[in-house]
């Protein structure tokens, strides 16, 4: 038990899947685990803990932004032991090739700050996705027929952006989405030498602004916890 985990000993699953959403957490468990059990619910941040194909999974909520996911994954990593953490989240296109429902796997991720910037001082340190899952969640989502890209994304601060310059050049250096918590999640496993990932659905258009209709979300969610999956026992 942590500060903000409340699960015993033994309760999470070295593969940990992290919507930033604690209800998504319960629904993707409830779908995809076999024999899921609850095993957080400190401060509502809902934790469950299955199998999936007889491999034991976790799948725990991560909240909004870097400094919430920061807790949560410092915490599932050096005091739980998580070897895989793989985000799945909704991101907004910022390339006009990229369109509503397509899914984005991050090899990298851009930010203005992290949690973590106090360490590295003046350096600009680039976080990116481990490579095997990368590669793995590619081959996944090609075989379900995704239209899926892989590049570069942005992990920013805040939700309602007023910085339409800074979005311009990310568009013009091929920035592919936007989102807020995969930067820091790199970053904490570069650190403690664990695998991260983040596989995005696009669920808003930064340059065309579609948005994708509130009921297909979860249909598009669902496909992410396949691809994360597959890719996490590849």
């Amino acid at each position: 038990m942590t500060v903000h985990i409340g699960a015993a000993t033994g309760d999470i699953a070295p593969v940990v899947l992290m919507p930033g959403d604690p209800l998504r957490a319960e629904w993707a468990a409830g779908q995809f685990l076999d024999d899921a059990r609850c095993v957080n619910r400190v401060r509502g941040m809902l934790g469950f803990t299955g199998t999936w194909r007889g491999h034991p999974v976790t799948i725990h909520g991560s909240g909004m932004g870097m400094p919430s996911l920061s807790i949560y994954a410092n915490e599932l990593i050096r005091d739980y032991g998580a070897q895989t953490l793989i985000r799945i989240g909704s991101c907004g296109a910022m390339q006009e090739r990229v369109g509503i429902r397509d899914v984005v796997i991050a090899m990298t991720a851009s930010s203005i700050s992290t949690p973590s910037r106090g360490i590295f001082r003046e350096l600009n340190y680039a976080p990116c996705a481990d490579y095997g899952l990368l590669s793995a969640a590619v081959a996944a989502a090609e075989r379900g027929g995704d239209r899926v890209h892989v590049g570069g994304i942005y992990s920013a601060d805040v939700f309602y952006d007023e910085r339409p310059d800074l979005n311009e050049q990310m568009t013009r250096h091929g920035i592919l989405a936007v989102e807020m918590e995969a930067a820091e999640l790199y970053t904490l496993a570069a650190r403690y030498d664990r695998r991260a990932l983040a596989v995005l659905t696009v669920s808003d258009h930064l340059l065309t602004h579609e948005a994708l209709p509130s009921e297909d979300r979860e249909r598009s969610f669902g496909r992410m916890v396949e691809i994360a999956l597959e890719a996490a026992f590849a």
